[in-house]
C-alpha cells in the first residue's frame, strides 16, 4: 500500500515488467535509468537488481543523493557474486577461440561493476547521505536439469544470449553447460546448491 496521500511510480527497460506494474494499479513508464530525475516530492526511491546492468552506476547514485530532498530515503540492491564459479566460467567459455570472434562486439561486465558495501557505503557518504549497507549470500536450493544454467540464462548470460543467432546460442549454451556441471555438481537427492551474493544499501538524505 501507498499509504495515505501517498502514491507510487515505477520505471523499467521492460515492456512486459511495464506492463505487469501497471496490471498491478501502478503508474510505470518505459524509461532508462539514467534518464531519470528525482522529483521535488520524492521520498523513497528503491532499485531492485538494476544498476549493476549501468556502468559507472556510483556517479548516478551520488546525483541521486544530492537532488533528492532532505529527509527522503535510497534503497538499492545488486547482484554481487560476479566473482562466483558461475560467472568466472561464463567469462572463461566466452573467451575461448571459437567464441571471440562471434562476441567481439560483446563488452562483458567487469567483476568490479559492481562495489562492495563499503563502497556504496562512501559514495552515499560523500553525497550527504546516512547509510546502512551489507551483504548476504543466499544459499539457493535448484532442481531440474542444469538448473544454474537456467538460473543465469535469464541474468548474466542476457547480452551474450541477444548477441548470438539461434545456432550458435544453442551451441554456447551446451558448451557452458558441461563446465557448470563441473562446478556445481547435483547433491544426492538431484538438488543442486547455488550460493548467490547480493548487496544492499539503504540511506536517508541528511536534513
Amino acid at each position: 500500500s501507498a499509504g495515505p496521500g501517498r502514491r507510487w511510480r515505477a520505471s523499467d527497460s521492460s515492456p512486459e515488467m511495464v506492463t505487469a506494474a501497471r496490471e498491478r494499479g501502478i503508474d510505470a513508464a518505459m524509461m532508462d535509468v539514467n534518464d531519470w530525475k528525482p522529483q521535488a516530492d520524492t521520498d523513497v526511491v528503491v532499485t531492485n537488481a538494476v544498476l549493476q546492468w549501468v556502468p559507472g552506476h556510483a556517479a548516478l547514485l551520488s546525483r541521486w543523493a544530492r537532488e533528492l530532498p532532505a529527509g527522503a530515503w535510497l534503497a538499492m540492491q545488486v547482484p554481487g557474486n560476479h566473482f562466483s564459479p558461475s560467472h568466472t566460467t561464463i567469462r572463461e567459455v566466452a573467451g575461448r577461440p571459437q567464441w571471440q570472434r562471434e562476441l567481439a562486439e560483446l563488452t562483458l561486465r567487469e567483476p568490479l561493476a559492481v562495489l562492495d558495501p563499503a563502497g556504496y557505503a562512501d559514495v552515499l557518504i560523500e553525497a550527504g547521505c546516512e547509510v546502512d549497507a551489507w551483504e548476504t549470500t543466499y544459499l539457493q536450493r535448484l532442481s531440474g536439469p542444469d538448473p544454474v544454467l537456467e538460473w543465469v540464462t535469464g541474468t548474466a548470460l542476457r547480452p551474450i544470449k541477444s548477441t548470438l543467432d539461434e545456432d550458435h546460442w544453442r551451441e554456447f549454451r551446451a558448451e557452458l553447460a558441461v563446465e557448470l556441471r563441473k562446478v556445481y555438481p547435483p547433491r544426492a537427492d538431484g538438488t543442486t546448491w547455488f550460493p548467490f551474493r547480493r548487496v544492499f544499501t539503504v540511506a536517508r538524505v541528511r536534513s
